[in-house]
């Protein structure tokens, strides 16, 4: 069994702000902006878990710039799917059926006082993943209907070839709650810098010395880790 951590949601780099952490630590899964234009939900019409539109935890400031954005949904926790076209996700093609992709998220206190963190905030239990490329038309109907990549014909047939995609069996989960997993280092020039904290190290490894987690790329956890990992993510609601 193999387990990778994957940073995914907006972030201050991608859409200009934190996902909202609530003061029960709950939390609303924003998606990154879909650059492109071809998706149809937006922060304005599309709404959370909690039956409010995405863009009410925007600024204000930020509602005319965001409000008719449309979502590059990816991951989602409706058909359980993910799909990345670039070469720094390329190796979760080698996951393998009972494996565990498990997604982080930077979230910020929305209603009430909490600095900017990163939190684990689902997984998949993986079915099956592979290139795009190598399954055939209709598993990929079957299968990744609901991905982003897919639903869009011009971005499929762009990406295809190297477009990975990953499907999740119904074990998969979207938490209810986040669970914080970072806590601040240094980078080489002693800027603050989000690295897995010391407590994590012992669930998760220190992932051969790379303890940063402040950009996506994967972090796949030591096979030491990895039946602890999978026992900690999976005892969350």
């Amino acid at each position: 069994m193999k387990a990778v951590l994957l940073r995914v949601g907006i972030d201050t780099g991608a859409g200009g702000i934190n996902g909202p952490l609530l003061s029960d630590h709950t939390f609303e899964y924003i998606p990154i902006p879909d650059y492109s234009g071809f998706d149809a939900r937006t922060y304005g019409n599309t709404e959370g878990r909690y039956c409010r539109k995405l863009i009410e935890y925007f600024p204000p400031s930020r509602h005319s710039k965001h409000c008719n954005q449309a979502i590059h949904f990816d991951p989602e926790f409706e058909g359980f799917t993910y799909g990345d076209p670039t070469s720094l996700k390329s190796r979760l093609r080698c996951l393998e059926k009972g494996d565990y992709l498990i997604f982080y998220c930077g979230l910020e206190g929305y209603d009430f006082k909490a600095e900017p963190a990163l939190y684990i905030m689902g997984y998949f239990e993986v079915d099956v993943a592979a290139k795009a490329k190598d399954f055939s038309k209709d598993q990929l109907k079957t299968l990744f209907r609901t991905n982003f990549h897919v639903r869009h014909d011009k971005i499929f047939n762009k990406q295809k070839d190297r477009l990975v995609l990953v499907k999740g069996t119904q074990n998969s989960r979207l938490l209810s709650n986040a669970h914080k997993i970072s806590e601040y280092g240094q980078d080489k020039q002693g800027k603050p810098l989000k690295v897995i904290s010391r407590k994590m190290q012992e669930i998760f490894g220190d992932f051969s010395g790379k303890i940063s987690i402040q950009r996506s790329s994967p972090r796949w956890i030591a096979p030491a880790y990895v039946d602890k990992t999978v026992m900690f993510v999976k005892s969350f609601v």
